[in-house]
């Protein structure tokens, strides 16, 4: 299913799915347009890891918050691996936590967020249990199954049915893009049914596969087919080296 991104402009702009459009959910993908960082950060960048004044982030990331109307933002210091976290209710203050790449929670008036400067964001939404997800899955946690496993937590944690689920893919490292030199050491074989030009691969693809064998339906898996790495208006580590990450942030109201 290809997706049907919308720009929201209104206040911090960012990008929305419409199969996302449910009520009492939000959720966007915002580019490197609204903030306040300067140089190679330029201007949203809503990481502390990568060079950037501490006060630039936090007001970045303020931002980020107001746009949704919502007082607490939860992140993560993404590892690459495949640790997920359980927020069970709403935190007194912002939270990075330490070691994980997905996020999974009920709790009402929180922005969820993962980093982004190639890898991919993946939303995960269940209107019937009203819980949501979202996973940082570059090609470690491709290979890792990162998103298997979110869903199984999702499953046993809040009680989710997997047939239940909507998911999207956010703007990411495009098959155009996706060049692995090293494949052969650093893939696994079964990737190779993905393998689109001699070193590159299909990592949308693959993240809808994962989904379906976890028993998400295809016809509610959405890929926004933007690759990060052609449009500027998103960071780029392949690109650009020393740059920010942009946000994708889901919530429940």
């Amino acid at each position: 299913m290809r997706a049907h991104l919308f720009y929201h402009s209104r206040g911090t702009p960012h990008f929305i799915f419409r199969s996302l459009f449910f009520p009492h959910l939000f959720h966007g993908v915002f580019t490197t347009n609204g903030g306040v960082s300067k140089g190679p950060w330029r201007s949203l960048n809503v990481s502390f890891n990568v060079g950037d004044g501490s006060q630039n982030v936090l007001e970045n990331r303020q931002r980020i918050k107001e746009a949704f109307g919502v007082s607490r933002l939860v992140s993560a210091n993404q590892v690459h691996g495949n640790n997920i976290l359980f927020i069970s209710q709403q935190p007194s203050s912002d939270v990075e936590e330490q070691g994980y790449d997905a996020i999974i929670s009920a709790a009402k008036g929180v922005a969820f967020m993962i980093q982004q400067a190639d890898c991919q964001a993946v939303f995960l939404y269940d209107p019937v249990r009203h819980a949501a997800g979202i996973i940082h899955a570059g090609w470690r946690g491709s290979v890792q199954n990162i998103i298997g496993d979110t869903v199984r937590a999702m499953k046993e944690n809040l009680g989710v049915k997997p047939a239940n689920l909507y998911a999207a893919v956010s703007p990411s490292l495009g098959p155009c893009c996706a060049e692995f030199i090293n494949y052969q050491k650093e893939l696994p074989q079964m990737f190779k049914k993905y393998r689109v030009r001699e070193n590159n691969f299909d990592f949308w693809s693959i993240s809808r596969d994962q989904l379906v064998n976890a028993s998400v339906k295809p016809e509610k898996i959405d890929i926004a087919g933007i690759c990060n790495l052609c449009n500027p208006d998103f960071y780029s580590f392949r690109r650009e080296g020393i740059t920010g990450r942009f946000a994708s942030v889901i919530g429940l109201y």
